[in-house]
């Protein structure tokens, strides 16, 4: 069972710790629902980073850039195609520079927003994966669309965002890294999850400054906000001048909580803080997870990968001649006598053995949602119970 838990609206300097799991006992005496061992208690990055104060201007981004950069011309490459996600760090790596040669990957960016339906590029000739598009190629190929749900022009949008900062633009299209360097040897790798191969292909072709999101804000700047490891990756807007970082030094937040979770109600439960859930909508195509992890910090128990048995591999194969409480009580023995690690057996085929914390993750970010619900903890109850459990 999934529940979002309803909670004050945080603000920077709360007790986040003890709103969490005030809350969740809250919660628990209202709706007469019991706290056991093992239950998760997860609480939503954003309303971490906000506790946290882990904020930074379009101004801190700027000073970061033109000091690790040099203030130039500097190639911005493979950014995703989002308001929320990337125009204020690109209007504060715009403000940073003198000139940005902006570098799309298409037909899509990196987590399946569109740019141009690929079955257009079959029909123009267009290979993406050698094939170099300047600006007025593209348009004269495909014209001016917009983002199937947002309803914006990001090529245009982009373009006009760097202007505005007073930045000199052009604009390409490709997905090969090093194509960039025809135009400046100064890059920021603005990909998520490919970022550390796309780093490495431009150092080894001679590129003489190279930069991804996570190198911009390691370290505050005039006071701002950081994150020494994820720098800029995970940021979100928060007003039209700040940014809200991904938050820091979450591990003692989620063993506080668990703490307090033990004190107050005698229960051992496990913690963690997630941000997008890894999964894709089959609609749109577009991959959930533009957090560079779903889960910055989490309690000892949730580490590893489920290690299940598959129960209709079970039924179909080595239990094909039982049924009723015979069958019920050979599944249950098998479940009781397994192996501490399946990886490679027929008897786990199927059983998605990713980690603990994308799964949990994916189910508490499609729970709490990104709207007005206003549950950013949600409580997971049953998650590790199997077929023998009472």
């Amino acid at each position: 069972m999934s529940r979002g838990i309803r909670c004050p609206i945080i603000r920077e300097g709360d007790n986040l710790a003890e709103i969490v799991a005030d809350s969740v006992l809250a919660a628990a005496r209202e709706e007469g629902f019991s706290l056991r061992d093992r239950d998760v208690i997860a609480v939503t990055e954003s309303v971490v980073a906000r506790a946290q104060g882990n904020y930074a201007s379009v101004s801190a981004i700027a000073k970061d850039v033109r000091a690790k950069t040099g203030g130039g011309t500097v190639g911005v490459i493979f950014p995703i195609l989002s308001r929320n996600r990337f125009a204020i760090c690109l209007r504060g790596i715009a403000s940073g520079c003198k000139k940005v040669v902006l570098m799309l990957s298409y037909p899509s960016d990196e987590v399946g927003n569109e740019l141009v339906n690929i079955d257009r590029l079959d029909e123009a000739g267009v290979n993406p994966y050698s094939d170099i598009l300047t600006l007025e190629r593209y348009r004269e190929l495909f014209g001016y669309g917009t983002h199937e749900f947002t309803g914006v022009d990001y090529v245009a949008y982009y373009a006009e965002l760097v202007r505005s900062c007073g930045a000199g633009v052009d604009i390409i299209f490709a997905n090969r890294p090093t194509a960039i360097l025809d135009y400046t040897d100064t890059v920021i790798a603005c990909d998520i999850h490919t970022r550390v191969r796309t780093k490495r292909l431009l150092r080894a072709a001679g590129a003489a400054c190279v930069l991804g999101l996570d190198d911009i804000l390691t370290a505050p700047v005039d006071g701002s906000g950081y994150n020494a490891e994820y720098g800029l990756l995970g940021s979100n807007k928060a007003t039209e001048e700040l940014v809200k970082l991904f938050p820091r030094d979450c591990a003692p937040l989620v063993a506080d909580i668990q703490a307090r979770m033990a004190a107050a109600a005698g229960v051992h439960v496990e913690v963690m803080v997630y941000g997008d859930g890894a999964f894709k909508d089959p609609k749109g195509r577009i991959w959930e997870l533009a957090d560079p992890v779903v889960s910055p910090a989490y309690t000892d128990g949730l580490r590893g990968t489920p290690n299940e048995l598959k129960l209709k591999y079970l039924a179909d194969n080595d239990f094909a001649g039982l049924k009723g409480e015979a069958l019920r009580e050979a599944i249950s023995r098998s479940i009781r006598a397994k192996d501490g690690d399946l990886k490679g057996k027929m008897v786990s085929e199927g059983t998605t053995p990713r980690q603990l914390t994308d799964l949990i993750g994916s189910l508490c970010d499609l729970t709490s949602g990104s709207g007005d619900k206003g549950t950013p903890v949600v409580l997971v109850q049953g998650y590790f119970d199997n077929y023998t459990s009472r």
